[in-house]
This record gives structure tokens, C-alpha cells and sequence, in this order.
């Protein structure tokens, strides 16, 4: 059992944006997946799902886990192997939701993420207090490409407010914003202070 076994992290390849403004599925990139798996281990969730309806895509993966998780790879970097086992693939939203309902026979809240400015964000205190509800699941999802589309984000639960920086170009990679954002969640001493 996790210490955040509650959260889900979500990496969405459909309905994306490409950059202009248009529905896309994008491709899986197998960066992505190392390091949200390592993010999604480090801060102890209960599982990353790569979000894509493509065969091909699916097909990408399972050869990529195979590698790291029962080939050469995994023997030769065995570290690698716990952040890669917290990857599930599926081909929608709605698998992912229905995967997490089974588990815990509640439907998750989602929390989707957007560089794009909104109203009625929740911003980074209350989201705590919400994800420190242990009896609740979360899904927190991500958008690959420019990501999510205003659909999706319509139909979440709560979108989270943006990353600020210290000006206004405001373009970070997936990987990034999600170790800003999940540190900026969960992040804290205590864990430290025990080892």
C-alpha cells in the first residue's frame, strides 16, 4: 500500500490539441513514459495510465515495458523497473475511469491540468486539502501535444490553475509540469525526515 495510493496520474493522447487548435491524437514518446512512471513511484500513486485509442500506439508500449520490465533493459538498470510497473495502457478516458472504479467501487474525481488560463481554477492549497481525502480517488490528467481539448476539460471535476512563471511564455514540457505540479501536491519533509 501507498502513501498516495488514492491519485492516478493520467497522460492523455486523445482529444489533444495540435497547434492550430485542431483535435489530434498524438503519439506516444517513450520519455514520457519513463519519467511520469518515475514521477508516479516517487510520489507513491496508484498507477500512471497512458491514455491512447491507437493500436500501434498500445503495441509501442507493450514492446517498451517488455524491454524494461522482463528483458535486457530491466536487467540492466533494475531500478527502472518499479516506476514502470505503475504503467497501465488504455484507449480511452473512460477505461481509465472504469479501471479505478473496479478498484475502489467509487468513480474518481478528475482534476485535469491546462497552461491555459481559466476560470474558476482550484488552485494549489485547496487541491491538497482535497487529495489528502484518502476515501476519494483522483485522476489527474495531462495533456500531450498543446494540449487537452476544451471537451474534455468541460467535463472534469475541477481544472487546476497554471503554472506560472516569471513571464509570459508559458510552454513546458509534460514531464516538467507534472513534477512542478505533483511536487507542488504531495510534495513535503516529512518523507525525508523518516529516512
Amino acid at each position: 500500500m501507498f502513501l498516495n495510493d488514492h491519485i492516478y496520474l493520467g497522460l492523455v493522447h486523445y482529444p489533444v490539441y495540435n497547434k492550430r487548435k485542431e483535435v489530434i491524437i498524438s503519439a506516444v514518446t517513450t520519455i514520457n513514459l519513463h519519467d511520469l512512471g518515475r514521477l508516479a513511484r516517487t510520489y507513491e500513486l496508484g498507477g500512471f495510465f497512458v491514455i491512447n485509442p491507437l493500436e500501434d500506439q498500445h503495441a509501442l508500449v507493450k514492446r517498451f515495458l517488455n524491454h524494461w520490465l522482463k528483458g535486457y533493459g530491466g536487467k540492466y538498470n533494475p531500478k527502472r523497473i518499479p516506476a514502470l510497473e505503475t504503467i497501465k495502457c488504455v484507449y480511452s478516458l473512460e477505461e481509465a475511469i472504469s479501471l479505478i472504479e473496479k478498484e475502489w467501487q467509487k468513480t474518481p474525481k478528475t482534476i485535469v491540468t491546462s497552461a491555459r488560463v481559466k476560470e474558476n481554477v482550484l488552485d494549489y492549497a485547496e487541491a491538497r486539502k482535497l487529495l489528502a481525502q484518502r476515501d476519494t480517488p483522483y485522476l489527474l490528467l495531462f495533456g500531450t501535444a498543446w494540449g487537452l481539448s476544451e471537451d474534455l476539460i468541460s467535463q472534469a471535476n475541477y481544472v487546476l490553475k497554471p503554472i506560472y512563471g516569471v513571464c509570459d511564455y508559458n510552454h513546458l514540457s509534460v514531464r516538467a509540469a507534472a513534477a512542478i505540479i505533483l511536487d507542488r501536491l504531495l510534495g513535503g519533509e516529512k518523507c525525508n525526515a523518516s529516512r
